[in-house]
């Protein structure tokens, strides 16, 4: 169970993370750091849930790690594409400003 949480947490986690590198210069310093940002706070969810560093967790989590980051490409993308172009790299922002 608290493997399904800690990968739920990291799909969310990568969702805006995913959203800012989809709007920056492709292997720029801010899309290393969309993408390196989150690693150390998903070490921490590892540790603090006690799931640790098992063999058969690396596969569900660097899954989740990924789908989160090509789903927030894919919200940037498709509010593009709707005409909604955003304001900002910043998925919350653009949600909350939307008008």
């Amino acid at each position: 169970m608290n493997l399904i949480l800690v990968a739920i947490f990291v799909f969310l986690l990568n969702l805006p993370f995913g959203y800012w590198r989809a709007n920056v210069k492709k292997y720029g310093l801010q899309w290393i750091l969309a993408i390196h940002i989150p690693v150390p706070f998903i070490i921490a969810a590892r540790i603090f849930s006690d799931i640790g560093f098992e063999l058969y967790t690396y596969p569900i989590l660097v899954g989740a790690f990924f789908i989160g980051q090509i789903a927030g490409k894919y919200l940037h993308t498709k509010r593009k594409s709707l005409g909604q172009s955003p304001l900002t790299s910043c998925l919350v922002m653009d949600i909350v400003r939307k008008n």
